[in-house]
């Protein structure tokens, strides 16, 4: 049936009648045109013709000679057949004589009889042309001129008709050689309704459609996009590049190209005189990359976009937060002078550094927020953050649309196409809990990755292949052809506001220096840089064509160009008038109003009203209400019955805790998000906090979503097989606003590793960097039970490693000794042991009031162990989190009895009591749990020290000596057993008394014991050099001797100055003595028991395991 409408359609609409008598007038036979015209000035044979032809009964014929072809094609008349198969109506055979003063339509030769059915070569030739139209579509970029330098440039084909055309085997495969003869070339052929070149015209000259389709596919534009799966987007696409004058711009457009394009390249060449010997990564040969991101900011702020977010590597970032950003010219060029900072941290060097800016769009007259976030060296890695902070931005706005909020990512051909984290990011464009609705990425291609040629480091044809998993399209444009670039950057802005998909730009420019400004690129590119020394920038050769056309005068070129450079010189000048740089200039995530008003040294309460707890465990282990037909597995069942009673009896394990800790904040208003791979069920099958109906599909209820009426959102995310670029979305997410608590949970801890590049660079140093806090949390599984050597240990020693606290100084006592060291470290590690710990320090997370990252091990078997279980009582009012949880048995009531005391963490602190229950040493052996592992708590530590006057001290972990905590809290310990009293500032340059002693370790012990020894007396320490020391045998008084003479020998040639030697290595530099006082030692100290140092994390053997096991409890739990 809808073939019979579509004729009537098609026979009635009058855009029918116009479009035949278009293509009838532009007909190259003038004949016909006289025979059609005589045939219109003449009467129809049949006066039925006069009538409508789409009346009631003519529509109920056509519906029953339809309804009788789909029974039988061969009842109906031949011309029903062949029209109902091929859409084509082909009228029957006239057998009425002709009358006078008339003509069959027959008589007007269109290449075949009408009426008939059209032979073979015409249906051919047709098909033909059809393929090589979609030929030039699939596979016009493999011809199109995209390189500037024309290194890569193909030699163009000679064609039938003497034209040389770009298009060739590559592109037209088997068609190349059916361009048929020259007398063809003039021959007039129907366009299908997949191609837009005709414009209005119906159809088109072979010779016209041939340079047509050149022009638009194989020009300086190079389009990828037949692989997208969807007919309405491939169409969107053809239209925008096939519809004739879509590349005509106004003289004031024009204009606008080339102002923008002197402000980028006047911006480089300021920087290249001023700081010649300065490495900047500077845009030179891909400038057009600044006017590029403005058309597509402004384009973009036209549709509706408020704000821009965007990430970038470190080659002409400066040119960006200049030209794009308007970052004040004078704050750049004052990170030249290598001032002091007027602010803490270590900063960063200032190609790396990101901003937030609000300025108004002078071209759509709107305002626009842009932030172009903090980069490391780390190529790529700052994707997944963009896209993480630009989903939260659209959160908090309520943008479900991203009609809002957008990113756009710019890369470097090598790293597009060479960094995994791009395809992982890549593939969270379109999950429904990660997507921005729509990434415009944009690759500055310099042809060249550092010194390696793109044959050498991808396998693909284009570094941007890796888009097309994601049917994203790909704009190849040729960098030196402003107006090209333009519009394709307007285009892929619309298409992000019209489908809210991934795009791709491919700028293919080119590397007018080495890979930064002092580096040589001749050594190994020399036939490259030949050519690019030889030729014009891109600024040049569009002045150059605007002038030749008459749009602007060289006069006026040369306005635009000094009136830029004045700009640039007044800010240089205010900029020589700074003293210091200022960290939070560079700010790229401020949180407004958050830190005023508020005690910096003053944590709010973590303890709720046991009410509350009640409550959320009800709603916890509750069905949905009101839903007796949502039908939950029979096991779970069991699970939610099983936490009611847990409720009823004010106890809670780990999921219970946890989920109180989220619910209670929830409460409060705070946004929780939960994201990782499984963890709406969690990976052990403990959390289940996502039911699911057994019958229909896609049916869940989240009970934490529904507690309270007017609660905060929660959001728990099942993620993509994926570390790196999940863990730097949640970190991006984190950035964004710091009244949210966003966690991410790795399947299994060490599995974090493949997500170190943004634990080192973002998260451990984020803070000292860029002056960026992050409060987001990492739930790392952490134990050795048995699982074999990839799921056990979340290698906490590579973070405790990271921590930023001083081994050797022990803070100023006072009250607020747990706050000052939150603040001061740049995170916190934790090993929790029970369920309203862990509760307490997630709350902590938010009643801080600043940020840290939290790095938690959590359990496995724990999350079901019947002892470890909470009662409300450690969670609610007056309750906190417990930095020591010291031993609360008989051992902790008469402490003068105890003969040893465990220091440990997590999950092992169950099987030592354990065993220690088994061997019935209750009262002799005290077990403490450092629940907080860094900041370390050294008065905590103290003073449970000096409550076991009389014990041996002992360190336990299960991992294995050369991991776990014991490296970390070795010295710690130290410094805490054998501190006497606060140590005084004092200036770096301070010499140490005399009667100053220190405390170092010993490990020789056979039995993994370190032994506290005294150093030489003061004199004679003072006396050698510290690389004496360090060398010299403390056995051997002659090797000491002969070193210090090899010392004062190596003085002698003025290599170092060694005479103010500070020999005091178990406190910082700069911290002295006060005068005439004396650090006391102690003499204890603390040793290790546990396993033996090993390459692997656990045995592969389950047996194994329990004997090792076994073995560290024997050494442990003895006296």
């Amino acid at each position: 049936m809808h073939r019979a409408h579509t004729a009537f359609s098609l026979a009635l609409s009058p855009m029918a009648h116009k479009n035949f008598a278009t293509w009838l007038l532009n007909s190259s036979s003038s004949q016909k045109l006289v025979k059609a015209t005589a045939a219109a000035a003449v009467r129809t044979y049949n006066s039925a013709a006069a009538e409508p032809f789409a009346n009631g009964s003519t529509a109920t014929y056509v519906e029953e000679m339809y309804n009788s072809w789909l029974r039988d094609p061969s009842s109906v008349h031949t011309s029903w057949d062949a029209y109902f198969r091929s859409n084509t109506y082909v009228s029957p055979p006239n057998l009425a004589p002709v009358q006078a003063n008339t003509m069959p339509l027959s008589a007007f030769n269109f290449g075949s009889a009408v009426g008939a059915a059209p032979d073979s070569k015409t249906i051919d030739d047709h098909l033909a042309v059809q393929a090589i139209i979609r030929s030039y579509q699939s596979r016009g970029h493999l011809a199109s001129d995209l390189d500037p330098l024309g290194i890569l440039t193909r030699e163009k084909t000679v064609c039938k008709d003497g034209l040389a055309r770009r298009a060739n085997e590559d592109v037209l495969r088997q068609h190349s050689g059916f361009l048929f003869g020259e007398q063809d070339m003039e021959r007039q052929f129907k366009l299908p309704s997949t191609t837009f070149i005709g414009g209005d015209e119906a159809s088109l000259p072979l010779k016209e459609i041939l340079n047509r389709l050149e022009n638009v596919y194989c020009n300086k534009i190079g389009v990828e996009f037949m692989f997208i799966n969807s007919l309405e987007q491939c169409n969107w696409i053809r239209k925008r590049f096939e519809t004739p004058g879509v590349l005509s711009f106004t003289p004031e457009e024009k204009r606008l190209i080339l102002a923008r394009l002197t402000r980028a390249t006047g911006f480089e060449a300021f920087l290249a005189k001023k700081y010649s010997s300065e490495k900047r990564f500077g845009l030179e040969g891909c400038e057009i990359m600044i006017p590029a991101l403005k058309e597509i900011i402004d384009v973009s702020t036209e549709l509706g976009v408020e704000s821009v977010i965007m990430g970038m590597p470190h080659r002409g970032r400066l040119n960006t937060l200049a030209n794009v950003c308007r970052k004040p010219l004078n704050q750049i060029f004052t990170q030249f002078a290598g001032l002091e900072a007027a602010d803490d941290g270590s900063g960063d060097v200032k190609y790396h550094l990101g901003t937030y800016i609000e300025r108004l769009n002078r071209v759509t007259n709107k305002n626009i927020r842009l932030a172009v976030v903090a980069n490391p060296s780390h190529l790529e890695a700052v994707d997944p953050v963009v896209q993480g902070k630009t989903r939260a931005e659209q959160f908090y706005r309520g943008d479900q649309e991203g009609k809002k909020v957008m990113s756009i990512l710019i890369h470097g051909d090598a790293a597009f196409c060479g960094q995994g984290v791009v395809y992982e990011t890549m593939h969270l464009s379109d999950l429904p809990d990660y997507t921005t609705h729509g990434t415009i990425h944009v690759v500055a291609n310099n042809q060249i990755g550092f010194t390696t040629d793109p044959r050498f480091s991808r396998s693909s044809p284009y570094c941007t292949d890796v888009a097309r998993v994601v049917n994203a399209p790909i704009f190849h444009v040729n960098a030196d052809d402003p107006e090209a670039v333009m519009h394709v950057c307007k285009v892929a802005a619309e298409w992000r506001a019209t489908f809210h998909k991934d795009c791709v730009i491919d700028l293919v420019g080119y590397r007018r220096n080495g890979h930064n400004e002092i580096d040589e690129p001749m050594f190994t590119q020399p036939l490259m840089y030949q050519k690019i020394r030889k030729h014009k920038n891109c600024l040049d050769l569009y002045a150059d064509k605007l002038i030749a056309e008459g749009t602007v005068t060289a006069e006026e070129v040369k306005s635009v160009a000094a009136k830029y450079e004045n700009i640039c010189e007044e800010a240089f000048a205010l900029a020589k008038t700074e003293t210091h740089v200022k960290y939070k200039d560079w700010l790229d995530s401020p949180w407004s109003g958050f830190f005023e008003g508020k005690d910096p040294l003053k944590v709010a309460p973590t303890g709720v009203k046991e009410e509350t707890l009640i409550h959320i465990g009800n709603r916890f282990s509750s069905p949905p209400p009101n839903a007796a037909e949502f039908v939950i597995h029979k096991g779970l069942m069991r699970v939610l019955a099983a936490r009611k009673a847990m409720v009823d009896d004010k106890m809670a394990d780990w999921a219970l805790g946890e989920a109180m800790a989220f619910g209670s904040l929830l409460k409060e208003g705070i946004h929780v998000r939960l994201s990782g791979q499984d963890v709406e069920r969690g990976t052990f099958s403990h959390r289940h906090h996502v039911l699911h109906h057994q019958l229909v599909d896609k049916a869940t209820y989240n009970s934490l979503q529904h507690m309270y009426p007017d609660q905060a959102p929660y959001s728990v995310s099942n993620s993509s097989l994926s570390e790196y670029a999940v863990l730097g979305f949640e970190h991006g997410y984190s950035m964004t606003n710091p009244n949210a608590l966003v966690l991410w949970e790795a399947q299994f801890g060490d599995f974090s590793n493949t997500a170190q590049s943004i634990i080192d660079q973002f998260i451990a140093s984020g803070q000292s960097k860029w002056v960026r806090q992050s409060g987001l949390v990492m739930l790392l599984p952490h134990g050795m039970e048995g699982m074999g050597p990839e799921h056990s240990s979340c290698r906490v020693e590579r973070f405790l490693q990271m921590s930023s606290d001083d081994p050797d100084y022990f803070p100023p006592e006072s009250d607020e000794f747990a706050i000052r060291q939150l603040h001061d470290i740049n995170w916190i590690v934790a090993n929790c042991t029970t369920p309203a710990n862990y509760y307490h320090i997630l709350r902590r997370q938010i009643a801080m009031p600043f940020r840290k990252p939290l790095i938690l091990c959590t359990p496995k078997s724990l999350l079901r162990h019947p002892e470890a279980k909470s009662p409300f009582s450690e969670m609610s009012e007056g309750s906190e989190f417990l930095r020591i949880i010291p031993d609360r048995g008989p051992a902790g009531e008469n402490p003068s009895s105890v003969k040893k005391v465990v220091f440990c963490t997590g999950r092992v602190y169950y099987d030592l009591t354990k065993a220690r229950a088994d061997k019935q040493l209750e009262k002799d052996i005290a077990i403490v749990r450092v629940e907080q592992v860094s900041p370390f708590p050294f008065d905590l530590v103290k003073e449970q020290a000096n409550l076991y006057k009389n014990a041996e001290l002992v360190w336990t972990q299960e991992e294995h000596k050369n991991q776990g905590c014991w490296s970390y809290v070795q010295p710690r310990f130290l410094t805490a057993l054998n501190h006497s009293r606060d140590v005084s500032q004092s200036d770096e340059q301070s010499t140490f008394s005399n009667t100053t002693t220190t405390t170092t370790t010993d490990n020789t012990n056979t039995n993994h014991e370190s032994n506290v020894v005294d150093t030489d007396s003061d004199s004679e320490q003072k006396s050698k050099p510290w690389l004496s020391r360090m060398f010299a045998s403390s056995n051997d008084k002659n090797d000491n001797d002969a070193t210090a003479t090899a010392i004062s020998d190596f003085n002698a040639a003025k290599h170092f100055d060694l005479k103010n030697v500070r020999h005091d290595f178990n406190r910082p530099a700069g911290i002295a003595a006060a005068p005439g006082v004396r650090i006391a030692k102690t003499g204890r100290k603390i040793s290790y028991v546990g396993r033996a140092c090993g390459a692997s994390t656990a045995t592969g053997s389950k047996a194994q395991h329990i004997r090792e096991l076994n073995a560290l409890l024997n050494d442990a739990i003895s006296i």
